[in-house]
């Protein structure tokens, strides 16, 4: 944990970026970060070793500019390969790609939850970026809560950032990218996608525009609130209500939610990531909802496979 200094710095760094309207957006060249991070793992690749932070400075304010001219809720079409939680799990995320194809092959979705726990959340989470940049019309990320200042801080990022980088701005411009990411997708229109869950604020709408109404840049979420709801919410066996959360944020919802909500908007399925499931997917609500987390062995603690929707 950071100390309070740490903290009013991370706050000053924070206030003192540029805005998305005012970025002057510099070349970036992808070929090099793909050529680069390919190689990592052999003797003396080590990322910050061959990428230096101006590389990832570059590629960040390319994809914060992506990311802002595509829409907070995305209109996507089949086929689209959906992946869930990545979490610096490198090697399993080129698994992925060697068994479903590579993004020049195949369309993506992903659900968010880059960075965070796993050993190699920079190779990731620059890859999956200079991906979006490469292909920014059949690669899609969407936010998760890990892909927030209030988590990431915590929970691994933030101290790789420091290890490798030593660089409080360079972290704090991540932030700012993950602060206008993308936070749902709607697939065909019948399968709707976020990180986290359902919101009760769903109910009360007319339709699925509400989702396209949450204003971005969005730091981390208030609570309650719908954008939190879609980076956290959890369903749960339990109630067939909208529930408080034993996390402490957001909350959980029942079968009935799923079914209101699906009806609702005329859905076929939710598709979400966010839980640790056994198989790598899971369904609920007579399979009118699915889980799926695409890091196996999550942690090096847990035996679960790991799965992707095609």
């Amino acid at each position: 944990m950071a100390t309070t200094t740490n903290d009013s710095v991370l706050s000053a760094v924070s206030k003192s970026l540029p805005t998305a309207n005012v970025i002057q957006v510099p070349p970036v060249d992808l070929d090099y970060i793909f050529a680069h991070i390919m190689t990592i793992g052999r003797p003396n690749t080590g990322i910050s070793t061959c990428i230096t932070e101006q590389d990832i400075t570059d590629l960040l304010l390319n994809v914060k500019s992506l990311f802002m001219e595509q829409p907070v809720m995305l209109k996507l079409k089949p086929p689209i390969t959906v992946c869930g939680d990545i979490h610096g799990q490198f090697g399993d995320l080129m698994r992925i790609f060697n068994k479903t194809g590579f993004p020049h092959k195949t369309n993506y979705l992903f659900l968010g939850d880059y960075v965070d726990r796993g050993k190699m959340n920079l190779e990731v989470i620059i890859f999956l970026f200079a991906c979006k940049l490469r292909y920014p019309k059949n690669f899609f990320l969407l936010r998760g809560n890990h892909e927030t200042q209030l988590v990431n801080r915590i929970y691994g990022f933030y101290d790789e950032i420091m290890r490798r980088y030593q660089s409080l701005p360079l972290y704090m411009l991540f932030q700012s990218v993950f602060n206008v990411m993308p936070l749902s997708a709607i697939i065909g229109d019948r399968i709707l996608c976020m990180h986290g869950g359902l919101s009760p604020d769903m109910l009360k709408a007319d339709n699925l525009n509400i989702l396209q109404s949450i204003y971005r840049p969005l730091p981390d979420p208030p609570n309650p609130s719908l954008p939190l709801d879609l980076l956290w919410a959890d369903p749960n066996s339990y109630t067939d209500e909208f529930k408080f959360n034993d996390r402490g944020i957001s909350i959980t919802f029942g079968a009935k939610m799923v079914k209101r909500i699906c009806e609702k908007f005329n859905l076929d399925l939710i598709c979400r990531a966010h839980q640790v499931v056994q198989d790598g997917y899971e369904f609920f609500a007579n399979r009118k909802l699915v889980t799926i987390f695409s890091a196996p062995h999550y942690c090096g603690l847990f035996d679960n496979a790991a799965a992707v929707m095609l």
